[in-house]
């Protein structure tokens, strides 16, 4: 594969591909309210809940929300000093994320304090109707107060204001946020728009393109809606095609579970990089809406390898299996295994193909490609 004239190549590790995606992020109420007893837990019992399900779960990122659904903020902020460095040693690949109170509150002070007392096992600090009050500044003041605590703690705007969404390119200028929130029930309810468990994804749908489209141009990534339906029943791990998903939806699966995973599907299908979810009967089957699943990525290496043989990666055309492609095609398919990596599901001799595909690509190819790179 020849290089364009004055083009050098570029060498590529996963680490210039950037870090990983939220993926699925699992709500977590650090002190819960137990509505058959009418009162909520103390500090032993939440911990004891929080060693048993917590330190096991299988969501990409867990979040410690402090703010609207957090009733017990002292005892919750109390009870994660004690118990995240416990989870930091059971459970290395979890993201920890912090769901903050809005800025400059009494209780936002308080949650920087925490973040402050447990720097070293904070990945993210999500900022809760971020820009609404005093604009990007917001960003701006949070990003130097965790370059003094811990660089490598990122932050998760949440867009829940149509103010937020129009200043959403000066919230995503700062290198510290690397993925934006949609938060769709606060947007909503500032819109006074009426949407649905089933249909939200069709009723706010120009304001979710619309922070794709700014997100995009960033080179950002956008976090989906979380969802406020329950199901009854987990799907099992083992089931990670599409089509045995669907069978197990058709024979297993509540009505809830269908529209979440329909929602998920869609989702995925736009390029999101992450989907909040409250109940954890949902993480698995979200993970393989979002996830490519092992036949999608082995078609796709197919794909790749084919165009590579015909030397058509940066020009020309093949036949694959009575489709005609070309570069535009090999760029989705290559978008595919990266973002089977970025959702840690790329093997490693997976890896090391679209690394060496990478290779053989201009760095403004790259760019439109795969837009979150370090290095890039």
């Amino acid at each position: 594969m020849m290089m364009h004239m004055g083009e050098e190549p570029i060498t590529f590790d996963a680490k210039a591909l950037g870090d990983y995606w939220p993926g699925i992020q699992l709500y977590y109420p650090p002190v819960k309210y137990a509505p058959s007893l009418g009162i909520y837990e103390d500090m032993d019992q939440a911990a004891a809940r929080m060693k048993k399900h917590a330190h096991f779960t299988q969501a990409h990122t867990l979040i410690f929300d402090l703010e609207d659904g957090c009733r017990q903020k002292a005892m919750s902020r109390d009870l994660l000093r004690k118990e995240l460095p416990l989870l930091r040693k059971t459970n290395e690949r979890v993201t920890v994320a912090i769901r903050a109170n809005s800025f400059r509150t009494d209780e936002y002070e308080q949650d920087m304090q925490l973040v402050r007392d447990m720097g070293d096992y904070i990945d993210v600090v999500m900022l809760a109707k971020a820009g609404e009050a005093y604009g990007a500044a917001e960003v701006r003041d949070l990003s130097s107060f965790l370059l003094s605590i811990n660089p490598h703690i990122t932050i998760q705007p949440i867009i829940e204001h149509p103010k937020s969404l129009k200043i959403a390119p000066d919230l995503m200028q700062y290198s510290t946020v690397k993925h934006v929130v949609f938060g769709i029930h606060d947007f909503s309810k500032a819109m006074g728009i009426q949407i649905t468990p089933e249909n939200w994804i069709e009723e706010l749908q120009f304001y979710m393109n619309t922070l794709m489209f700014e997100a995009r141009i960033a080179g950002k990534g956008v976090i989906g809606g979380v969802e406020t339906l329950i199901g009854a029943s987990p799907m099992p791990e083992k089931y990670l095609e599409p089509h045995d998903v669907r069978r197990w939806l058709d024979l297993h699966g509540d009505n809830e579970s269908r529209v979440v995973y329909k929602h998920a599907c869609k989702e995925a299908a736009m390029g999101l990089t992450g989907k909040q979810v409250i109940h954890p009967g949902h993480i698995h089957l979200c993970k393989t809406a979002y996830t490519p699943s092992p036949t999608e990525i082995a078609q796709k290496v197919c794909i790749l390898k084919a165009a590579i043989e015909a030397d058509a990666l940066l020009g020309g055309a093949i036949k694959f299996e009575g489709e005609m492609l070309d570069p535009p095609m090999f760029g989705k398919a290559l978008q595919t295994l990266l973002r089977a990596h970025a959702l840690r599901a790329l093997k490693s001799s997976d890896m090391e193909f679209a690394l060496h595909v990478l290779q053989l690509l201009p760095a403004q190819v790259v760019r439109e490609n795969w837009p979150y790179g370090v290095l890039l």
